[in-house]
């Protein structure tokens, strides 16, 4: 959907359409992602269920296999698609995703960098948060799974909003043509301390910055960074005491 400006909004009204990807939802712990083809078939335990049936559908609907067995066809928000993405990395759920959002202070309109990729979990969130005129920039180091995760954008339709860079960001930080432009940076990397100096040159004034790591250790030296970057870059806004929240995945 468009916005009266051009700018794309998220969202998951209207019909189902051939090429359409839908989360077909058997039960609570039972769910996964189709995309629809007017010529496939959906076989489980309930029976088959033809894609063409689905066409023309709204999101939610409830459909019936040739055995009188049914399912629902829900969009895929992110919430959803981080329930049955492919997990090419250990990936961010809701509770966290929601909990980083907030502290990052994320709106519309936002410009977000983010480090790394991987499977693309929060990325999805970010992109809905920032939606409809900001923009997510994520970056991993890894070819291949920046790719996948580009492919997922695009079926999730967040491709609009977010750009996939590949990029080791610990060894050589984000690209200078980001200096002093981005609302918000997240950090989840094995070694963030090494990224922070280079977050902090990203940052605009009064800019958020997170970093999630597992390991207390992690935080630790992480703080350390952030501490010498915060001499070199007072402007920037960065509480120790949200770290807390930071510790664990």
């Amino acid at each position: 959907m468009l916005c009266s400006d051009g700018t794309k909004k998220l969202s998951f009204g209207g019909s189902i359409k051939d090429g359409d990807l839908v989360i077909v939802y058997e039960k609570r712990d039972v769910m996964k992602a189709v995309k629809v083809s007017e010529t496939s078939v959906l076989q489980n335990r309930f029976g088959v269920f033809k894609h063409s049936d689905w066409i023309g559908k709204p999101f939610g609907s409830k459909v019936l296999s040739n055995k009188g067995g049914f399912v629902y066809l829900l969009a895929p928000t992110p919430e959803l698609w981080t329930l049955v993405l492919s997990h090419r990395t250990q990936i961010l759920y809701i509770a966290d995703i929601s909990f980083l959002i907030t502290y990052l202070e994320i709106v519309p309109g936002s410009m977000v960098l983010e480090s790394g990729t991987g499977s693309g979990s929060l990325t999805t969130s970010l992109a809905r948060a920032v939606a409809p005129t900001g923009h997510v920039y994520t970056f991993d180091f890894h070819q291949q799974r920046a790719a996948s995760a580009r492919e997922d954008f695009q079926s999730t339709g967040v491709d609009s909003l977010v750009t996939v860079g590949v990029r080791d960001i610990q060894g050589e930080g984000f690209p200078d043509e980001y200096s002093g432009l981005a609302d918000s940076v997240f950090l989840d990397l094995p070694q963030p301390w090494l990224a922070v100096p280079s977050a902090g040159k990203m940052l605009k004034q009064d800019g958020t910055l997170c970093s999630f790591s597992p390991c207390i250790e992690q935080v630790q030296r992480t703080c350390e960074a952030l501490k010498k970057t915060l001499e070199i870059f007072g402007h920037l806004r960065c509480s120790f005491g949200h770290l807390k929240f930071m510790k664990g995945k």
